[in-house]
């Protein structure tokens, strides 16, 4: 009994310090990154037909970017971009990696996760991979301590109706780095965005207590699109505008979560996908708005994308940066805030806190953007409000019969040359101004040249000394 003043006068230091620590504690993370969902495929950027509730209050509490980009308008080399600050090319990560792909994301590469891991978070992925299904390759390898979902697109699996028969095997669904179970039906993807909203509210729950990094990556709404029983039917806009509304409601437990488990003050969260709608798939495709054409092009359509970022306190709330962005610039963004250590080889992206933060004398820090697509193809370099194109091959769906039901529409060549668009008055890119402003051009093509030294360029047969390999798979012995 005589300790018990000892005690209790213990109290207040002790409630200071928990205090302190908890002021010490670096900031949770959570990026939910979805798959082909257009720039216009949100309340707040522009959707038509359904409603994003939770993704339009995440706005108002936070801050959107009007002109956020990926680093290449495809699956594979956009992730590889996010989870590396690298430009996908740099780590010879190209276009969309198939089942049993030999190459994947290179050991010595560090992500986000392994980034934060060392700083001691607990980690997880809960959704798309697509950097290497060979276990090499997998989450659980490049610093996510949990893993569940699918390696690689949900279209790529036997029901694909515009594949031929036999060209993909059983798609599998991953629990660590382990498949769970091998041949999904369309009942099984039917489940998976409620899936992995369950996984990540658990999550939460779990590691309240400790820094964590939560990466959800729905599959949708990438064809085939799937929903829940849920949401059939639901956005009286078709299958498309369900799919987007799970997203939405997805978001919304996640949120719900974090406040739920104490932590929202001490999150930032953060939205966008992969790149543009692949408009081919018609009204099972979303939309660009205003921007030109989509996914797989280096047209604005295919690369910029909605961004939204939330962190109580220390984001604006209701704000918007129309500065331009990369995905790039979020692993050297998160080392700022964390204190985690950048890796000793070279990365492209840079800290871009100040623009999160709503400092209204905040610039972007880069000289220039370098779109790459194919494999190191350099199709265009955007400084400033100025983008020029070089000349290369694209595709359109400009007056061609577009797709329906999950059956694609065919694309048409069409061919690029070197055009300049100012983005500040043609957001569309319809009006080629390289005539009226030669010096701009001379300007981006000397800009241009930096890259194809360091990161090479296939379409002027240009090999970069700044280059590193990609994984590649080692078989087990005997096989």
């Amino acid at each position: 009994m005589r300790f018990f003043p000892f005690v209790f006068a213990l109290l207040p230091t002790l409630a200071l310090s928990a205090l302190a620590q908890a002021k010490q504690r670096p900031p949770n993370v959570v990026i939910i990154f979805t798959d082909d969902q257009g720039y216009a495929d949100v309340g707040v950027f522009g959707a038509k037909g359904y409603t994003t509730p939770n993704l339009d209050r995440m706005a108002r509490e936070g801050r959107r970017f009007t002109d956020f980009h990926v680093a290449q308008a495809v699956c594979s080399a956009s992730r590889a971009a996010l989870l590396t600050g690298c430009y996908s090319n740099r780590i010879g990560m190209h276009g969309a990696l198939g089942p049993g792909s030999k190459t994947g994301i290179a050991g010595g590469e560090l992500t986000i996760a392994e980034m934060l891991k060392a700083q001691g978070y607990a980690t997880a992925i809960f959704g798309k991979w697509h950097l290497g299904d060979r276990p090499q390759f997998l989450p659980t390898k490049h610093g996510f301590d949990e893993y569940f979902g699918i390696p690689y697109s949900g279209d790529m699996w036997p029901f694909h109706p515009a594949a031929k028969p036999g060209a993909y095997p059983p798609l599998p669904l991953f629990e660590g780095d382990q498949p769970i179970k091998v041949g999904l039906t369309p009942e099984d993807q039917e489940q998976l965005t409620t899936q992995y909203a369950e996984h990540a509210v658990s999550f939460i729950a779990r590691n309240k207590e400790r820094p964590f990094f939560l990466y959800v990556t729905p599959n949708q709404p990438h064809v085939p699109l799937f929903v829940s029983a849920k949401f059939k039917g639901k956005s009286g806009a078709g299958l498309y505008g369900d799919a987007i509304m799970e997203i939405d409601w997805a978001v919304g437990e996640i949120l719900g979560a974090l406040k739920k488990n104490g932590v929202d003050e001490n999150t930032l969260v953060i939205f966008s996908t992969d790149n543009g709608p692949w408009l081919s798939y018609g009204n099972h495709a979303g939309s660009a708005g205003p921007l030109r054409e989509g996914k797989g092009t280096a047209f604005d359509g295919g690369q910029r994308v909605p961004f939204i970022a939330r962190w109580p306190g220390k984001i604006p709330a209701d704000s918007v940066c129309p500065e331009p962005a990369m995905t790039i610039d979020l692993l050297p963004t998160l080392a700022k805030l964390t204190g985690g250590k950048l890796p000793e080889h070279k990365i492209d992206g840079l800290d871009i806190w100040p623009l999160l933060a709503g400092d209204s004398s905040a610039k972007n820090p880069h000289e220039a953007y370098y779109f790459y697509y194919g494999v190191n193809e350099l199709q265009a370099v955007r400084s400033g409000d100025w983008k020029l194109f070089f000349p290369h091959k694209a595709r359109s769906m400009q007056g061609q019969e577009p797709g329906k039901d999950g059956i694609p529409g065919k694309y048409k060549a069409l061919p690029v040359g070197l055009e300049l668009y100012n983005l500040s008055d043609d957001l569309g890119e319809t009006r080629n101004v390289a005539a009226e402003n030669p010096e701009v051009v001379q300007r981006l093509q000397v800009l241009a040249e930096k890259a194809r030294e360091n990161l090479g360029d296939s379409l002027t047969k240009r090999v970069g000394t700044g280059t590193r390999e990609p994984g590649r798979w080692v078989p087990p012995a005997g096989q």
